[in-house]
């Protein structure tokens, strides 16, 4: 199976997404000063030398600034610059207490920080209310079934919550419209009503959400017969926004499976319910089979 997963939106990054990425590389300059200069570094903010304090601080600035660049939706990480900022201004703080310290120059210091923090804190809000690009995932399999049968399944828009078990029904409401019932993230239920916006017999289904959907989504799967006579070469193409805004989303995939990953188990169980008659799994009874509403299916008429 291969697999290809990629951020949409435009080639050309927005005036929010280069503020970031500035703040990015003052991040990596900071941070590499902090960790060659540590001793010249306080001495300009008066401050005793401080061997061990500011190179780490220093390397959890280059680590903010290597998260901030490699990404094109950085929250997270412009998150993390203004939590370090808050406690370099209690480090700065604690510093001034010292009458061993120079109390003007770390004041002047805490001014710079604080202008910092600000900029960092607007980045960060406005990365947060920037609605999230679509994602874009496509998976392919190849499944030792004749295109007309896997169409047929699939076009059955019920048989679908067999193969994604994340998905709790899917109701026509319409000849090319349906509406979708899914279990979201953390168990939240994600409702969408779609349409097709294309099908060929025994090639392709095209679809997209409907205006109002919490996931807002569209996406292609195809079925070509695979050369020398082995099956069918199913490919799917989904497009997806998550719920939540991009923290929502960010946190969605440190915890829990990305629709990528749930693409590629939902094929595997697709080739299982296609060859065989039912998905291999350890719930439940071990031979269990769930049933669909297609006949064709329920009776064990997977032909060869």
């Amino acid at each position: 199976m291969e697999d290809f997963s990629s951020h949409g939106g435009t080639a050309k990054s927005s005036g929010t997404e280069q503020f970031a990425k500035g703040l990015g590389w003052f991040s990596i300059a900071l941070g590499l000063t902090e960790v060659v200069m540590p001793r010249a570094l306080a001495r300009f903010i008066g401050v005793r030398p401080q061997p061990v304090l500011l190179p780490a601080l220093g390397l959890r600035e280059i680590t903010s600034g290597i998260g901030i660049l490699a990404q094109r939706q950085p929250t997270l990480w412009v998150w993390s610059r203004v939590m370090g900022d808050a406690m370099d201004l209690a480090l700065l703080g604690a510093a001034r207490m010292d009458r061993h310290n120079d109390e003007e120059r770390i004041d002047l210091a805490a001014a710079a920080v604080a202008g910092v923090t600000a900029l960092d804190l607007l980045c960060a809000l406005l990365l947060t209310r920037q609605p999230k690009a679509m994602e874009q995932t496509v998976k392919t399999i190849t499944i030792q079934r004749s295109p007309d049968e896997i169409f047929a399944f699939w076009r059955e828009l019920e048989n679908l919550p067999r193969v994604m078990p994340d998905l709790r029904s899917v109701r026509r409401t319409g000849e090319r419209r349906s509406r979708w019932i899914a279990r979201g993230p953390g168990g939240k239920r994600i409702e969408w009503e779609a349409e097709i916006t294309e099908e060929r017999p025994n090639e392709l289904i095209s679809w997209r959400s409907l205006p109002g959907a919490d996931v807002d989504n569209s996406g292609t799967v195809s079925f070509r017969r695979a050369p020398g006579d082995r099956g069918t070469i199913v490919r799917v193409e989904m497009r997806y926004r998550l719920p939540g805004g991009s923290l929502g989303a960010a946190i969605s995939r440190l915890f829990l499976q990305a629709p990528g990953q749930k693409a590629q188990l939902d094929l595997y169980r697709l080739k299982q319910i296609m060859e065989t008659g039912q998905v291999t799994t350890t719930e439940g009874q071990p031979a269990g089979r769930p049933a669909s509403t297609s006949s064709l299916y329920d009776h064990g008429t997977t032909r060869g």
